[in-house]
């Protein structure tokens, strides 16, 4: 799977991302697996400015395409931010919180989606790869501040 045959909500929270300068961009392909949505979009953020800037981007881009967030967690201060829309969880991340939590890893036998943060974006032309193995190893010490569970 590419970014291109991806559902256009999931390509537009990514380029909402992409545009708020987010680190380590991958969208997990949860279809097929009896998850609770058909995919997760991972991010981490260098700040709790950028974590919410990030997040209002995403929530912005995707209710100009008619859609809205059903559920969000994490505002203020959090290390952990969640935007639910039912069929696209979308996971903001402090890069502390990330190792910790480590969703790639739980989520490990979900096709996984890299997205080059690297290129810039142009319509149709995400700069995604794809790979199937977990990228990142466990963090033994638990994040501060209220991360959403």
């Amino acid at each position: 799977m590419t970014m291109n045959s991806l559902d256009k909500d999931v390509r537009l929270a990514v380029e909402a991302a992409q545009d708020k300068q987010a680190l380590d961009i991958c969208v997990l392909n949860l279809r097929g697996s009896a998850a609770f949505a058909d995919y997760f979009l991972l991010c981490s953020a260098s700040s709790a400015p950028q974590m919410q800037a990030i997040s209002d981007a995403v929530e912005e881009r995707l209710h100009q395409n008619g859609r809205r967030v059903a559920h969000r967690e994490g505002r203020g201060g959090a290390e952990w931010m969640l935007l639910d829309y039912g069929f696209l969880i979308v996971h903001i991340f402090s890069e502390r919180a990330r190792m910790y939590y480590d969703l790639e890893r739980l989520w490990r036998n979900a096709e996984r989606i890299e997205v080059n943060t690297n290129e810039a974006h142009d319509a149709g032309h995400g700069g995604a790869t794809r790979s199937t193995s977990p990228s990142r190893g466990s963090s033994h010490t638990e994040p501060e501040g209220n991360a959403a569970r």
